[in-house]
């Protein structure tokens, strides 16, 4: 201590040690009903894992942001944006890609946007698609207000999003769900 009680320091501050961020991880991980077993670095989007480690192209990367929705996948049947979720992350759990919904023909989803001209260039289509397919798995269905929710999580700059609206109604059972107004 100085005379004035000012602590005088006893050690200058140094700067951190750079360290690599990134370590190499195993997943094993079901994707599309098949069991994947790989070494996948420890910030490896899972967006870039099915692009590029399993040539999954269906899975679209838009902003990298998670705003636009084209990456959605399902992970343990919840939409999820792909771009914004590790790989390593899903060790243990079971992911669902667009290429997965027609097992035999059209599955109903693609069917309602076919029927609807829920698309154009298609680019937004499997976000679209994947954010349906877990409403339209769910038992008991969804509420009006759940679907619209669902679908502003992604984005179309193409279609003016009325088809798009169509063939969700079609494809995904809507119920009436009782107001707590009465």
């Amino acid at each position: 201590m100085t005379m004035d009680d000012t602590p005088t320091p006893t050690t200058t501050a140094t700067t951190p040690r750079l360290v690599e961020p990134s370590a190499w991880c195993p997943v094993d991980l079901t994707v599309n009903g098949t069991t994947v077993s790989a070494e996948v670095e420890s910030r490896l989007l899972l967006s870039d894992f099915l692009r590029e480690r399993l040539a999954l192209t269906g899975t679209h990367v838009g902003c990298e942001q998670g705003a636009c929705g084209a990456c959605t996948v399902l992970v343990d049947g919840r939409a999820v944006r792909s771009c914004l979720t590790l790989a390593a992350a899903c060790s243990g759990r079971e992911v669902t890609t667009v290429e997965d919904l027609a097992d035999d023909g059209l599955h109903p989803l693609q069917r309602a946007f076919h029927e609807h001209h829920g698309l154009q260039c298609g680019f937004c289509t499997p976000g679209f698609l994947m954010s349906l397919a877990e409403l339209h798995d769910r038992e008991g269905g969804t509420s009006e207000d759940e679907l619209m929710d669902q679908l502003c999580g992604n984005i179309c700059r193409c279609t003016g999003y009325r088809g798009i609206e169509r063939a969700a109604r079609q494809a995904v059972p809507v119920v009436e769900r009782e107001s707590d107004d009465d």
